[in-house]
């Protein structure tokens, strides 16, 4: 996943936040602001007595708040570099942390699962840039459009200034964006690799649990004008799957959120989707689809799914058979956890963030909240 498709496109279609559907909060359940000021919080883990880890992402910077709202940083890493998913067992919090991603050189990758304990001590557990340099699990996936595109329509899409490229395979590329961990395991959703990976936690030892399938989109006709390639029009583009959280489920498969490739809004369609995936064979089948940019999901003892809607300005349940509600109404939801009776989220989540790689912009506050939903 490309650098700036890893800050979501989120700044590019700030309108598009704003343009989401509202829904009766009058029907929602109330919430308790946990912190405020968060710069980027785009994943949280919720540990022993309702303390919560929250990743401000782009500040390079995991957070420790107190369920008295009494927060500290714990951990800070050097310029440039980003924190992402957190997981919480015990005393020790196990975290990601990268750079490089998306620039196109393998060798500028450098990210990795690493720990830290009560005392502040921080140790590496696995390097997933070297992995992904070494195996590259996603190197034999095609994407782009398949062998029926029309030659007219190649030397449009490969004009395109800033477009993904009309035919490829998967590239070398690490952004490790969330993990979940189950006994003496890891389980790594890659965003820059289009995988689920397992890391031994003794051990470091690294392994793909399993490459999630491309996100096929149909061109429309106004869609492919829109993008000064009419000759595109009815091809179907393969993007890429992009997983962006895991969770393991009551039945011991994991579940994956996947937001594509591509920027998001109505032009494509709410294109994000939840996958579940066999830890022991590999197997991915799709579970729910048609969700705008899935960012976060929680999966309870009971097999009820929350999802945050980044872009869509809701947090989504779904229920153990599928079934699809909404639950609350926010803005700009990315991460969310369940612990306890609690839904625990992450909102307003890029209030006050301005794109790295774009242009100089004013800045703003940071207003990212954490939030408590009780539900029980």
């Amino acid at each position: 996943m490309k650098r700036k498709l890893t800050f979501i496109a989120c700044v590019a279609a700030a309108s598009l936040v704003q343009a989401a559907p509202a829904f009766a909060a009058g029907h929602d359940p109330d919430y308790e602001v946990m912190a405020t000021g968060l710069v980027s919080p785009l994943h949280l883990a919720v540990g022993d007595g309702e303390t919560v880890h929250v990743s401000q992402d782009f500040a390079g910077t995991l957070t420790r708040v107190e369920h008295d709202g009494d927060r500290k940083d714990v951990y800070t890493g050097k310029e440039g570099w980003e924190v992402a998913g957190a997981e919480t067992r015990g005393d020790t919090t196990y975290f990601l942390e990268s750079i490089g991603a998306g620039q196109g050189n393998p060798a500028a990758l450098h990210s990795h699962l690493k720990s830290i304990n009560s005392n502040g001590d921080v140790d590496k557990v696995a390097s997933l840039a070297d992995y992904e340099r070494s195996v590259n699990p996603d190197r034999k996936q095609h994407y782009g459009f398949g062998d029926d595109v029309s030659q007219q329509c190649l030397t449009e899409a490969r004009a395109l200034k800033d477009a993904p490229p009309a035919q490829y395979t998967g590239a070398i590329d690490s952004h490790p964006y969330a993990l979940a961990l189950w006994k003496d395991t890891a389980y790594i959703a890659d965003a820059g690799a289009n995988a689920i990976l397992k890391v031994d936690l003794d051990s470091g030892r690294i392994s793909t649990v399993a490459v999630l399938p491309p996100r096929p989109v149909k061109l429309t006709k106004d869609f492919a004008a829109s993008q000064h390639a009419p000759d595109c029009a009815g091809f179907t583009y393969a993007f890429e799957p992009v997983p962006t959280d895991v969770e393991v489920g009551p039945d011991g498969w994991l579940y994956v959120s996947s937001l594509p490739g591509g920027k998001p809004g109505p032009a494509l369609g709410a294109r994000g989707a939840i996958f579940k995936v066999n830890p022991w064979t590999g197997e991915a089948k799709l579970w729910q689809d048609h969700i705008l940019t899935p960012t976060g999901l929680a999966v309870t003892d009971k097999g009820d799914v929350y999802v945050a809607s980044l872009f869509g300005g809701e947090i989504l349940k779904f229920n153990s058979e599928g079934e699809r509600s909404h639950f609350l109404t926010v803005n700009m939801p990315a991460d969310v956890e369940f612990k306890g009776g609690d839904v625990f989220a992450t909102v307003d989540a890029l209030v006050g963030v301005s794109d790295p790689e774009g242009p100089p912009a004013p800045m703003t506050a940071p207003g990212g909240r954490l939030i408590e939903v009780d539900v029980d």
